[in-house]
């Protein structure tokens, strides 16, 4: 068997076993054109059509399989909650047992659109949880689109878990910050300098009036901007080395936990980029409509999810002396597990495949409904669609 059919049947048996029912039908063929998607962005490093379609094993003409990925990106029945959100529920179960920590930003996807993005902190990566596609550069969003994505969200989120979001300056309006309360998460929020904060019994004063010589100072009870939402807490951050301090808004008392928090906000920037430049080239797909770039994304998403896996895999699995120098590692999880497919690939051992992670090590021993198995390739579940 061909690497290229190794790869794509590996992917394709693993995408049914997140449903309770073998899927059949319209639903069994959409699932082999998403294995294909997720086996040509991988093998190709592209998320050009007619590139994946090289990579197709399907025993069909090259201008047929390009067509069918077409059909698939366009059809819109086709949609993130069948299609993807399973996978998202079962990542975020996997990691539940600690606070989830998710983390919400924009960037530009394919020619001429920007995608706004939710997704988990995990191990220095952020897995995407769901996302939004509209035409026009990164800008800002508009704050009834950020609500539309928590709203897309919140039904995976496992009953009883811990959540923390985290948002740059964009998302700190007072309405999401009303709906993260409703939901009962904790948020930390970037602010601008220039906000209006109120006490009471006090004059209206702005976030820049809270400047530390160094290190942190801390406000509580404050009533944010004109409309006085709140009391929440805010925070001016003035870290040593930088030339000014930034400004955080949030629902948590400790002030260290909040810092500690936000710091893991740029993870998601690990994401763009690997799905962009250093791996997947999203931002040169030549689609340009956004409901046909969000059905690109789940494979695009899959694909990335399955590789940090990978690289996870490798680490736990006892390959690294085989994928990199053993006095230390540069390599993130997600060029690991890149290496780590080659590595399987070239000697014809089998390819795990889950599409979701691991737990912590300390949690490994927990009875997860949704702890890490290896599932090897083989089996059933080729064919066209």
């Amino acid at each position: 068997m061909s690497d290229n059919h190794r790869q794509y049947r590996t992917v394709r048996n693993a995408l049914d076993r997140f449903y309770p029912h073998p899927p059949e039908g319209n639903m069994a063929r959409h699932l082999n054109t998403l294995a294909a998607l997720i086996h040509g962005i991988v093998r190709s490093k592209s998320t050009h059509l007619s590139a994946l379609a090289k990579c197709d094993p399907t025993p069909i003409q090259m201008e047929s399989r390009i067509k069918r990925l077409s059909r698939f990106v366009q059809n819109e029945r086709i949609e993130l909650e069948l299609y993807f959100a399973p996978y998202a529920q079962v990542v975020l179960a996997s990691l539940a047992m600690r606070p989830l920590e998710l983390v919400i930003d924009g960037s530009d996807v394919g020619r001429g659109c920007a995608a706004l993005m939710l997704s988990v902190v995990y191990r220095q990566r952020a897995l995407p949880l769901g996302w939004l596609v509209r035409t026009g550069k990164k800008g800002h969003f508009s704050e009834a689109l950020h609500l539309a994505l928590l709203e897309q969200i919140q039904p995976l989120i496992p009953q009883g878990a811990e959540v923390v979001l985290l948002g740059d300056g964009e998302f700190d309006g007072i309405d999401l910050q009303r709906r993260v309360e409703a939901y009962g998460w904790k948020y930390v929020l970037r602010t601008a300098k220039n906000t209006v904060l109120q006490q009471e019994y006090s004059h209206a004063f702005s976030c820049a009036s809270l400047d530390p010589p160094y290190g942190r100072y801390s406000f509580a009870d404050a009533y944010f901007t004109q409309e006085a939402y709140g009391p929440v807490r805010v925070i001016a951050w003035w870290g040593e080395g930088y030339d000014e301090p930034i400004y955080l808004v949030t629902n948590l008392r400790d002030v260290d936990q909040a810092c500690a928090y936000y710091r893991k906000r740029a993870l998601i920037e690990t994401f763009f980029s690997d799905c962009k430049s250093r791996g997947f080239h999203l931002h040169k797909s030549h689609l340009d409509q956004p409901e046909r770039l969000a059905r690109l994304m789940m494979g695009t998403c899959l694909a990335y999810i399955w590789i940090v896996y990978l690289g996870y895999t490798a680490q736990q699995e006892g390959w690294m002396a085989y994928l990199h120098r053993t006095d230390r590692c540069d390599l993130s999880l997600f060029q690991l597990g890149l290496r780590f497919l080659e590595q399987l690939l070239n000697e014809d051992l089998p390819i795990p495949c889950l599409l979701y992670t691991s737990p912590s090590p300390r949690d490994s021993t927990l009875d997860l409904v949704c702890r890490l198995m290896l599932e090897k390739s083989g089996g059933g579940g080729g064919g066209g669609g």
